[in-house]
This record gives C-alpha cells, sequence and structure tokens, in this order.
C-alpha cells in the first residue's frame, strides 16, 4: 500500500487510529474507571461501532503484547486486566488453606457465577453448569447420550474434529455410524440449510450434532429452525455454541435448544478453561454425566460437574468477565466485530486473486471470515504473514475450500487491522 493510499485508509477508520501506539497499552487504567467511561458514551450500536474514542477505552483494559497482531481470537482470546486479577486474588486466597478456603468459601460462590450466567442466557439457573471448555461439554452430551449399534450421529464436514473424533470413537467401540454432509460456502439460505439436514435424515437417526457458528468459516447456521425440524422427528440437536457465545446478541430463546455448549475463554474474555452447558431441565435426568456422580444427583445440572477438584479461581472469575462483557454491551460488540472485518475485506475483495469464503450478509456472520489468496497455500500464507509481520491467523484447509481465518476482536485497533491489509497486498501481490 503506498504513503497516499494508507493515509486514505486511515482515514476511513479514524483520525485517531494511527496514534494508538504499543506504549499506551502497558498500563491499562482501573477497569471500573473504565466501564464507568464507556457509561457515558450515547449512539446507536452502529454509531458507536466507528468511534475510536469508545474502543480507545476498551483497549486499555487489556494487557495484550502490541508486537504482534492477534488475529486468532477465534482460538483463545485474552482476559482484561480486571479479570486475570480477580483470578490471581481467588487463587492466592485458596493457597492460604486450600483444604478450607477453596472446598468451604470459594466453591459456594460458583452459584453466583452460575446465576450470571443463567441470566445472560435468559434461562434457569438449574439448567447451566460450569465446565472447562466446549470441548467438555460437547463430550458430555456426545457420550453421555444413550446409542445402540447402528444408531446414527447427523453433523456436517464443517465440525470441529475433536467433536468428529469423539463420535468416531463411539463408532469404534459401539457400532454407532457417523454420518457428515457438506455445507455450501457460504451458505445464505436458511431453508436450503435446513433441507440438507432434513434430507440427510435416515430411519436410524438418534442424534444431530450442529454448530451455531462454524470455526472454519464463521458461517452462522439456523439453529432454531434446524431444531424444529428435528424435534418433529424426536431426534435431539446438539448445539456447538464454541465461538458463538458472548460473539453476537442471542438468548436461549432465540434457539430454543434442549443442549448448548461453549467455551468463555473465547469471546466473553473469562479466564483460559472455562465453559458453559446448557440442558434444559427436563432433559438433565436422560443424560449421563462424563464422570460419575452419585444417583441422588439424577436431574440435578451439578452432576456434570463432578471432576474432582474444580479451579475455583477460574470459574469465580467468570463473573468478573460477564460484567465487562455487559458493560461494553452485546449489541456494541457485536457491530464493532462486523466493522472490523469490514475494513479489511473491502480492502481486499475486488482484487481477482482474492475469495472470500464467509458471507457478508450480517445474518450469516459476525467476527469470523476466512479469505483465500488464489496461488498461496494457507499454511505457507499464514506463516510468511508471521514471519514477515508478525501477524497470527488460521491456516484452513478443507475438501470444499482453502484459506485463512481471520477473527479479531475489541482489543484489535484499526491501525493493526490496516497493517494486516498492507501485509496481505504483499502477499497477494506475490501470488
Amino acid at each position: 500500500m503506498s504513503m497516499s493510499s494508507r493515509k486514505e485508509f486511515l482515514s476511513k477508520i479514524g483520525s485517531g487510529a494511527a496514534a494508538l501506539t504499543l506504549g499506551t497499552f502497558f498500563n491499562p487504567q482501573n477497569t471500573k474507571y473504565i466501564l464507568d467511561e464507556l457509561g457515558t458514551f450515547n449512539g446507536s450500536a452502529e454509531e458507536l461501532a466507528t468511534n475510536e474514542s469508545f474502543w480507545y477505552r476498551v483497549q486499555q483494559a487489556f494487557t495484550v503484547d502490541r508486537s504482534l497482531i492477534n488475529l486468532n481470537n477465534g482460538g483463545v482470546s485474552p482476559s482484561p486486566d480486571f479479570v486475570q486479577e480477580a483470578m490471581k486474588k481467588h487463587l492466592d486466597f485458596s493457597n492460604q488453606a486450600p483444604v478450607y478456603n477453596m472446598w468451604r468459601i470459594l466453591e459456594p460462590r460458583r452459584e453466583g457465577v452460575r446465576q450470571q450466567l443463567a441470566r445472560m442466557f435468559s434461562v434457569d439457573s438449574e439448567e447451566i453448569a460450569l465446565t472447562r471448555n466446549a470441548s467438555e461439554s460437547l463430550q458430555i452430551c456426545q457420550l453421555g447420550m444413550d446409542l445402540q449399534p447402528g444408531d446414527q450421529v447427523l453433523t456436517t464436514t464443517h465440525d470441529y474434529p475433536r467433536m468428529i473424533n469423539t463420535f468416531k470413537q463411539r463408532e469404534r467401540r459401539e457400532g454407532i455410524i457417523l454420518k457428515q454432509f457438506d455445507l455450501p460456502v457460504p451458505a445464505e439460505d436458511e431453508n436450503e440449510i435446513v433441507d440438507l439436514f432434513e434430507r440427510n435424515i435416515g430411519p436410524k437417526t438418534k442424534m444431530i450434532l450442529m454448530c451455531h457458528i462454524v470455526n472454519l468459516t464463521g458461517q452462522i447456521l439456523p439453529v432454531k429452525k434446524v431444531v424444529a425440524m428435528a424435534r418433529k422427528k424426536g431426534i435431539p440437536v446438539l448445539v456447538d455454541g464454541a465461538h458463538a457465545f458472548a460473539h453476537f446478541q442471542f438468548t436461549q430463546e432465540d434457539l430454543d435448544c434442549d443442549y448448548y455448549t461453549t467455551s468463555l475463554h473465547k469471546w466473553l474474555f473469562a479466564p483460559h478453561g472455562t465453559g458453559l452447558l446448557y440442558v434444559k431441565k427436563d432433559k438433565i435426568g436422560d443424560l449421563w454425566p462424563l464422570m460419575a456422580a452419585h444417583e441422588n444427583q439424577v436431574d440435578d445440572i451439578r452432576k456434570f460437574e463432578e471432576i474432582g477438584t474444580h479451579p475455583a479461581a477460574n470459574y469465580l472469575a467468570i463473573g468478573e468477565a460477564v460484567t465487562f462483557h455487559e458493560g461494553i454491551g452485546s449489541e456494541r460488540k457485536e457491530a464493532r466485530l462486523k466493522y472490523l472485518n469490514d475494513l479489511w475485506i473491502d480492502e481486499l475483495i475486488d482484487d481477482p486473486k482474492v475469495t472470500l469464503h464467509t458471507s457478508r450478509n450480517p445474518s450469516f456472520a459476525c467476527g469470523i471470515a476466512t479469505v483465500e489468496v488464489k496461488g498461496k497455500d494457507p499454511s505457507e500464507l499464514s506463516s510468511s504473514l508471521w514471519k514477515k509481520h508478525n501477524i497470527i491467523v488460521t491456516p484452513i484447509k478443507h475438501h470444499q475450500f482453502n484459506g485463512i481465518r481471520v477473527t479479531p476482536n475489541v482489543y484489535t485497533t484499526t491501525e493493526e487491522i490496516a497493517r494486516f491489509t498492507d501485509a496481505m497486498k504483499e502477499e497477494v501481490f506475490d501470488a
């Protein structure tokens, strides 16, 4: 990008963007003060999405390393300083006398966090279990539903490999059958997606696994419509929401699912190793826990938390993460993530060597996008961006498409997006 075009680009993203340099972020302000400041801003979510003063204050809550550009927040996101400090406080207190402080004092306080998350998802707190990640939540359901030899599980080729491997192990061990099918890339017709699920259902289909948002492409799927279709056939739908929760605005009512799973260390900014499992109250009794629980817990959501000693400090600091998320505001966050993706996509999409594998319709995508540069292997492109520019992205290889996955977050500056765009234009030119 030439100096003149770079200036033009930066003018689009706000005059203060170029001033956000490395040293600005090493001394974050008290987060309570930051949240108070955020409350003084007026305007719609769309208006605030481009207000760099607002997002400058959000960015100050993080202690991220600005010598690199992390565009792999779909993997794991950093926690704000305020969440980190809360976890350290709980951990220090626990270590004074863990047999008492951790078990007698900290463990019971998880109930308050359970209530916070339940309010956020608009469900009963007796339907929320705290887990260590989406994989644990998913495997509770994948392994906890009774299946017989010959029973079929239906999912797509776009689901997370760990979850596919879980069913493949049940295939080898129990003789169930895993059936997968392709999704359009991108998919922009909800009825077409529902029809694909329905057409692949067979007489022995006993469970459906589907993503809320696909990790490969950022594709948002019509969960509510698939659930409604499957419910008429008596087939439970397990929803993988690893990349969705706290990413964009929704509640359980928008999905109407019986089982929902997610990680909290992605878009909620909770401590690493925290997750959530939602099970509708009347379904709890029929689902076996991953680790054995006492028979008197059969209808208790807490049976899914029976893993031995818990990471109490991690769980309790989830509360601060929820507070921070609500201080930003779900709608504001969603609008900002869409805006950041639009910035780099708009600069690259007209090049014939560039193919976007993610919908630009806001109903079908948000803060995750996958882009292909013709003539560039995704792994080689990812490696080049890191070695030349200290930019982290995720290479994606699938039999339907290839590319790199780009996932900025609320702490990402528009200046960093400009640097990424510069680097990508170099790569496109060299392709």
